[in-house]
């Protein structure tokens, strides 16, 4: 008879705050339900489960009678609940005492509605860092699974990693399981029969150790082609089968289990790290494809065994220097984290707090701070998802300390974290973000009353998939492939849509053109910049007063050879929704015509849509969805609507400008394959510029945003409820 040994079978089932609705019910009619329904019949068989909280509250909402089945598996014994930061972040981006709030927040939560409170939690992406320990162990947590990658990292053998291991932080104890990645790609896309092989090969030579499956639920079928093979060709049930016809060798059990019975395999210290695939994708791009590259080529040396496990990728922080846009997610939620610590010191309304906190913790949710195999940061809908979260606890702290609505603001600091201020414009209306120092460009601008920012945008740059793209790279032909090996088009010529910013796409971007430069052109970046505006540093002062506050930026600069002095107010009145912008550019030679034009970058705003489009003021004649190229002479006003968002913004401008506008879209990869994503709408108003007898040129535009269609339906919206109550 084969030796003993446990196996335990840990499943992560995610999906982030902010994805569609309908991408909540997909997964939970092709995976989660399904899972279960074949489970439950399997009564020998024992598992672990996560679910991350953005989907236990989904679940619970809309399918509770899922979760009482999830209660009574945990009653039986069945199913051991893992749990977690409540809202899935990755707790290396979290200060301590949000990664301990998440955790025991969502240990609450599953106390009272299933019964148990967690011993052990999954570790966000297995992203891990030696001082979590502590946090983690102060929150109550027992045990956590990371990658045996991890381990190898610490210079531990194939041959060690089964069983769990303690690790210490300022005297702060945590057991640790490696996670088999040979087990992650075995299941479920190998026949079952190979992953008992497998198993059969560690009892033989490790008896009475323990094995470990820690991965997606979703691999059971929401990955594209799962459903399918899981449930339809029934690989889930031969599975099952298979542990049960060994389970006189194989216990099938919880990592609970193996935890209290089973001693520590012996003591580690885990460097920084995370699963293998991640540490690639957080390389540069070319790194990446060098790594790539050279994996081939060493495959067929009999050395590769030998080196591969010193091998090292990168850092999951650099996600955060990859995407300019992740860090200022992460900069935001660290200002929101900083004031709600602040606000709580002093008197507040606890209720108000409770749900700030629980807004910024929402807006941590990790998916749209990174990117690998999934859309992440390139999907637009997860980056909004992390601002509204973030805004509106922004806005009830403001609740909380009473603010006054009619106040205006302007304050200077290092927001971003790069060692150079930006400067902060806030009102009850409208917070705008400055980079002086990068351009003098606007890179956040958020609308309170929707919980919106505007400037949300993404830059297009290089990534190593690029390159099968630009192939054309027919399909893998496997039957059933890890989404890390599948190559799949979602639309036809995206070899034709791969193009790279040479700026990051914010607004008030100032560019000095070619004179017969064309939208083509621009559109594509295939254009020669003539000045030294577009990123160079920016002088700033401030002025206040009770009603106005204004950012004055200036820049000494040189465009056409000619040396050019350029400053840009930005002013915001108390009450207002109105950004005011204005431009003086001096020093301008009178013999000379400049191409002047100021790029402005608008966010969160979908093309395609019958009900998202611009619109001429004079006329109100809608001119196409808010993905048209459009260019248009003479213009002093264009509008952009989008009803569901219930937005109108009104661009104007006293001096009549020629107008270019065009989508930003990225080619980028998800489980789904490549395809091309909306990611911003370009409103370009450039002029032929001819200076004043004194060597100057002007203009002033106004930025308005009308939510009041947004507020009318929350407010009709708001009356219906309070009549339902009222009845009820």
């Amino acid at each position: 008879m084969t030796n003993p040994i446990r196996f335990c079978l840990v499943l992560h089932n995610h999906q982030p705050i902010g994805n569609f609705d309908g991408v909540f019910e997909q997964a939970y009619q092709d995976s989660y339900l399904p899972f279960l329904d074949t489970y439950e019949g399997y009564r020998d068989l024992r598992i672990s489960l996560h679910t991350s909280g953005p989907l236990m509250e989904w679940l619970d909402e809309h399918h509770p009678e899922y979760v009482d089945r999830l209660a009574t598996l945990v009653a039986a014994g069945r199913i051991e609940i893992i749990g977690g930061p409540f809202y899935e972040p990755i707790m290396t981006m979290i200060p301590g005492r949000d990664r301990v709030g998440q955790i025991r927040s969502y240990a609450d939560w599953l106390e009272k509605r299933l019964g148990t409170r967690p011993q052990g939690i999954w570790m966000p992406e297995r992203v891990w860092e030696q001082s979590l320990t502590s946090d983690v162990a102060e929150a109550g947590v027992k045990y956590t699974l990371l990658d045996d990658c991890h381990f190898r990292n610490a210079g531990l053998t194939d041959d060690e990693l089964f069983g769990h291991f303690v690790t210490e932080d300022d005297g702060h104890l945590l057991s640790i399981f490696p996670g088999s990645e040979r087990l992650r790609y075995l299941i479920p896309f190998r026949e079952p029969h190979e992953t008992i092989d497998y198993l059969r090969h560690i009892a033989d030579r490790f008896p009475n150790s323990v094995a470990v499956f820690g991965d997606d639920g979703e691999k059971f079928g929401t990955w594209p082609e799962t459903h399918q093979h899981v449930y339809a060709n029934g690989w889930l049930r031969r599975f099952f089968d298979a542990l049960v016809e060994n389970q006189d060798w194989i216990s099938t059990t919880t990592l609970a289990d193996a935890y209290e019975n089973t001693p520590p395999r012996g003591k580690t210290y885990l460097p920084d790290g995370s699963y293998r695939e991640m540490t690639e994708w957080v390389l540069p791009a070319d790194q990446q494809n060098q790594l790539e590259d050279l994996t081939h080529e060493m495959e067929s040396d009999s050395r590769w065994p030998g080196i591969k496990r010193f091998m090292r990728g990168g850092f999951w922080r650099n996600f955060k220097v990859r995407y300019p846009e992740s860090n200022e997610m992460y900069a935001r939620m660290m200002q929101v984290s900083n004031r709600l610590n602040e606000v709580c010191r002093g008197a507040a309304d606890p209720a108000l707090i409770d749900d700030a906190r629980r807004e910024l913790y929402r807006g941590q949710c990790n998916c749209s701070y990174w990117h690998g195999a999934f859309g992440g940061i390139y999907l637009p809908h997860l980056r909004n998802a992390v601002y509204n979260h973030l805004i509106a606890a922004d806005n009830l702290l403001d609740r909380a300390v009473a603010a006054d609505d009619n106040q205006v603001d302007v304050t200077v600091e290092d927001f971003n974290f790069d060692a150079r201020p930006e400067a902060r414009l806030t009102s009850g209306k409208l917070i705008a973000y400055l980079a002086p120092a990068a351009g003098g460009q606007l890179y956040e601008l958020d609308v309170r009353s929707i919980c919106h920012n505007l400037a949300a945008t993404l830059t297009r740059r290089p990534e190593a998939y690029h390159r099968k793209v630009l192939r054309g790279a027919p399909g893998s032909g496997a039957d059933v492939a890890s989404i890390h090996d599948r190559i799949v088009f979602k639309q036809e010529g995206l070899d034709q849509k791969v193009t790279y910013d040479d700026y990051a796409r914010n607004t008030l971007v100032d560019h000095f053109l070619e004179g017969d430069v064309q939208l083509d052109a621009v559109r594509t970046g295939q254009f020669a910049e003539q000045g030294d505006f577009v990123q160079g540093a920016y002088g700033t002062k401030l002025r206040r007063s009770p009603e106005r506050v204004q950012v004055l930026m200036t820049r000494q600069g040189v465009a056409e050879g000619a040396a050019i002095q350029l400053t840009k107010g930005v002013t915001l009145a108390a009450g207002s929704s109105t950004l005011e912008v204005a431009y003086l550019m001096e020093n301008v030679p009178a013999d000379r015509e400049f191409h002047f034009g100021i790029e402005f970058n608008l966010a969160g705003l979908p093309s395609g849509a019958d009900d998202r489009y611009f619109y001429r003021h004079e006329t109100k004649n809608r001119q196409g969805h808010l993905g048209t190229c459009l260019d248009l002479e003479d213009v002093d006003h264009l509008g952009l609507v989008d009803q569901w968002l219930g937005l109108d913004i009104g661009w104007s401008s006293e001096r009549a400008a020629n107008m270019w506008t065009f989508p930003i879209e990225t080619v980028s990869q998800s489980e789904g394959g490549f395809e091309l994503v909306h990611q911003s709408v370009v409103l370009f108003p450039h002029w032929r510029v001819r200076a004043d007898k004194n060597g100057r040129w002007a203009v002033t535009m106004q930025l308005k945003i009308d939510t009041s269609m947004a507020e009318s339906r929350m407010h009709n919206l708001q009356s219906v409820q309070t009549a339902e109550s009222l009845v009820s």
